[in-house]
């Protein structure tokens, strides 16, 4: 059943429209237009073909890419989500169709993605009786989104609809799920027309700013000798860049991203000193446990930032900036709660704060940045071995790019490298699994991205592992001509999990060699053109020639295969104890 009742629909009211006689399915693809959708990610089945027949009609309305499987259409709607800063929508059948979302939609409900998912659903005079390819979707998928619903009349699919963009694009974004049975889909009603909803009586999606505790936050920050500022993806859901911006170019303290954050600020900025987390930047973990005053804007203190909680942090203060209340102390203890919207939060607290220059304390992470620059850094991306390394790829690249792309990735080593070398100039340019860590994200997510912002280049960085699981979508590419580029890094290992098995397992290697197929001939197959480089000074031209060509373009890069990425916050150990090597 669904978590808002039905009798709450009334609080979407509509204006009274002129009826006239609509089929459910046509009632669905109205409340798209109406909704400002443009492009539609699915794949069609017998519960769901009503709509898809309907579909036929709307075909220079709607654009609709068709996947080779339901995972890369969730996967190809977050990035189009992460992209365009709308909702991105797919469509799939009853049964395995439905279930084959869950794990974009548990990956979209981490990551705080919106997404609008419709199944088909069996006849509702079927429902219950085990019928063929019927699944109590709404169910198995209550925990992965923020709404599920099952519709089994037609008159009930406008509203339905505009409760789930409503639910899902408000607040901390999330996925939402509409199930609609097929004589839904198929029945004729009474169509008054489609008013978007801007209030559900129980749904609270932006909580109310006390401004006392902004000036408690303001006070902490300006008496502060050593503050730091953690970033997430708050600040580019909540489309407060700029706020944000302001806020730290006042205060002058020194900032650092999650993964999810990245691309908020420019990776240049003179207060940005890198990433957090497990494979993140030196200096930040190490400072986080030597700052006074603590200020998280619109991240969640994930424990692949915080490391041992009961070591984290635990000298400073800590100001927690959150559009979602249950994230509040829901890992650290906050002193100040800033509950609200930061795109409203954060003007108000730059207003109270002082202009300050935090020189020498940003000085001090700039000198632990130096340590890691010649510890790690260096090595990484100049090295002097015969061996490629994934760092030295990611840096050719932003030279090529001049940071300007938007960068996809998969889930392992090339992610953590592509992530902590990578240089974004403009917001929503990282588009990465985080929370969910799904391997298979990467290529779909890059076909999303594209429909987005098509008038940016998108760089799907892929292992040779991650680039497995989804590889069937250079079907989607080739039959749709998404200009993605496709940067495979093969070590010829499941990476992540060989380089835990070398520091914790004494090397012993179980089941990470992985034998990967001719990627380039995989995807002239395809009729993508590509090439293959395993030498240095190849390196640079194939960057380039991938990057130039035309249309889609797969680049496969040998490097090595034992090579790990550091720093690294071990399991079960503080973020000060960050090993670099």
């Amino acid at each position: 059943m669904s978590t808002l009742e039905k009798t709450e629909s009334k609080e979407c009211t509509k204006q009274p429209q002129p009826v006239s006689q609509l089929t459910g399915s046509q009632a669905v693809l109205e409340a798209l237009l109406c909704e400002g959708v443009d492009t539609v990610f699915g794949y069609p089945g017998g519960a769901i073909m009503p709509i898809y027949d309907a579909l036929y009609d709307y075909n220079e309305k709607l654009t609709h890419i068709l996947v080779r499987h339901e995972q890369g259409g969730i996967h190809a709607a977050q990035g189009y989500a992460r992209t365009s800063g709308r909702p991105g929508v797919v469509f799939a059948t009853s049964g395995p169709g439905a279930t084959n979302l869950v794990t974009g939609l548990a990956d979209a409900m981490i990551d705080s993605n919106p997404i609008v998912c419709v199944t088909g659903q069996v006849f509702a005079s079927l429902l219950g009786t085990d019928a063929f390819q019927e699944t109590d979707v709404i169910n198995i998928t209550a925990p992965v989104t923020k709404w599920s619903y099952q519709v089994t009349e037609a008159s009930e699919i406008p509203m339905a609809l505009a409760k789930a963009f409503h639910i899902a694009s408000t607040g901390r974004p999330g996925p939402v799920l509409i199930d609609i049975t097929k004589n839904a889909q198929m029945e004729l009603f009474d169509y008054q027309g489609y008013e978007k909803c801007t209030h559900i009586r129980s749904y609270r999606p932006s909580p109310i700013v006390r401004k006392e505790y902004v000036q408690e936050a303001a006070a902490l920050i300006n008496s502060a000798q050593k503050p730091f500022i953690l970033f997430g993806q708050g600040i580019i859901l909540g489309k407060a860049e700029q706020e944000f911006k302001d806020f730290l170019e006042k205060s002058g303290i020194p900032a650092a991203a999650t993964v999810m954050g990245l691309s908020a600020l420019e990776t240049d900025h003179p207060q940005h000193v890198g990433m957090l987390g497990m494979h993140g930047n030196y200096a930040p973990n190490v400072m986080t446990n030597e700052c006074d005053v603590l200020i998280a804007i619109g991240m969640r203190f994930d424990d692949r930032v915080t490391g041992r909680l009961d070591k984290y942090a635990k000298q400073a203060k800590v100001v927690h900036l959150d559009i979602d209340p249950a994230e509040i102390d829901k890992n650290v203890q906050t002193t100040v709660p800033v509950w609200g919207d930061c795109k409203e939060t954060l003007p108000q607290l730059t207003e109270l704060i002082d202009k300050k220059e935090h020189t020498d304390w940003l000085e001090q992470f700039r000198t632990l940045e130096k340590e890691e620059i010649k510890e790690v850094i260096q090595n990484e991306l100049h090295p002097t071995g015969d061996v490629l390394t994934m760092g030295e790829v990611i840096n050719l690249l932003n030279e090529l790019t001049e940071g300007n792309a938007i960068i996809t990735t998969d889930v392992g080593q090339h992610q953590m490298v592509a992530c902590r070398y990578a240089k974004f100039n403009q917001s929503k340019s990282n588009v990465t699994s985080g929370g969910l860590g799904t391997m298979g994200f990467g290529l779909p997510a890059a076909i999303g991205a594209w429909y987005g912002a098509p008038h940016r280049d998108v760089i799907a960085i892929i292992g040779d592992g991650g680039f497995q699981m989804t590889l069937q979508e250079l079907g989607t590419i080739m039959q749709f001509g998404a200009k993605v580029k496709i940067l495979i890094l093969n070590n010829q290992f499941l990476g992540m999990v060989r380089q835990w098995q070398q520091l914790f397992n004494e090397k012993r290697y179980s089941f990470v060699n992985i034998t990967s197929p001719d990627f380039v001939a995989l995807a002239k197959s395809y009729y993508i053109e590509g090439q293959k480089v395993s030498e240095r000074d190849q390196l640079k031209t194939a960057l380039k020639t991938m990057l130039e060509h035309d249309s889609a373009y797969l680049l496969e890069v040998m490097v090595g295969k034992e090579n790990n990425v550091f720093p690294m916050v071990a399991q079960g150990t503080s973020v000060s104890e960050i090993r670099l090597k």
